[in-house]
């Protein structure tokens, strides 16, 4: 029985990735984002953390791109090109663990408040709702704030506020996976909701989680980036924090345009190849996308 099941999930993933190799656009995202973080694991083997140390820049301050710093220099003489490679681990690394935190949220209060139809789940479905008219953005700003800036606390900020909308989009699909009627033959021969959840509504659902796990990484970053710039930051070389000391450096009026281009352009690039990776998912796995799309 082991051995037919892994032969359907070998088959099935094979199908998968001949569907999704025909769109270029996913495609596309995919090698970028390959790209990116392999460069962010590979850092360490050509840089260290001392590129961050502000007294470690030995070239001109602000300094245009030249054959010594083929991006320039930031206000410490240090180098634009290591900064964006170092801080790329640290926006990469947030971006990841506050879309799994936020996916673990919504999807257990999602499942939960689709299959208990009672009280229990009316009061998540009030939570959720709760969460969802609150400005995100702001309410990860005050959690940053009142936690202190570190890696973990922007995490859990950015993780803790974002769910809500997973929550809801999981909720819709367990309501329709419990509409069918091997969940009522289940139910039948004695299947609890434990049995119910993991082994039937929770595989239901992971396709369309993982979809929507992509899109949250790129809004994970953007919100990262943003939360830098306004000023709560890990205390770590990121993305935003290179656009916030651009800003509190005048590079703008100084013309250093390389010390804002640079960081910002990363931030867009891998912003938009989640979304394509997220978008060609979504018409893989939704059939009606899929026939839209054809």
């Amino acid at each position: 029985m082991s051995n037919v099941s892994w032969i359907r999930r070998r088959r099935a993933g094979a199908r998968f990735w001949g569907k999704f190799r025909t769109r270029t656009a996913g495609m596309a995202g995919l090698v970028i984002l390959v790209l990116a973080v392999g460069l962010a694991l590979i850092a360490p083997l050509f840089i260290d953390s001392s590129v961050t140390n502000v007294v470690s820049g030995t070239s001109e301050k602000m300094a245009p791109p030249s054959l010594d710093d083929p991006l320039g220099t930031d206000e410490s003489g240090r180098s634009v090109l290591e900064m964006v490679w170092w801080g790329s681990r640290t926006s990469l690394l947030i971006g990841f663990l506050a879309a799994l935190l936020s996916m673990v949220i919504g999807t257990v209060l999602g499942i939960a408040a689709g299959h208990f139809r009672g009280w229990l789940g009316a009061i998540i479905l009030r939570i959720t709702d709760w969460f969802l008219v609150l400005p995100s953005l702001v309410t990860a700003l005050v959690l940053a704030a009142i936690l202190g800036g570190s890696t973990a606390t922007i995490i859990v900020a950015i993780g803790v506020t974002s769910w809500p909308s997973t929550a809801r989009l999981i909720r819709a699909q367990t309501l329709a996976v419990e509409a069918r009627p091997y969940i009522e033959r289940s139910l039948a021969l004695g299947a609890g909701h434990w049995h119910i959840t993991t082994r039937h509504v929770l595989p239901n659902v992971a396709p369309l989680l993982l979809a929507s796990t992509t899109l949250e990484v790129a809004s994970a970053i953007v919100t990262e980036s943003t939360l830098a710039f306004l000023g709560v930051s890990a205390n770590k070389t990121s993305w935003g924090t290179m656009l916030r000391g651009s800003y509190d450096w005048g590079a703008a009026t100084a013309g250093a345009w390389w010390y804002i281009l640079v960081p910002g352009l990363c931030i867009v690039i891998v912003v938009l190849a989640f979304t394509l990776c997220g978008r060609a998912l979504e018409t893989v796995l939704n059939p009606r996308l899929r026939t839209r799309a054809a």
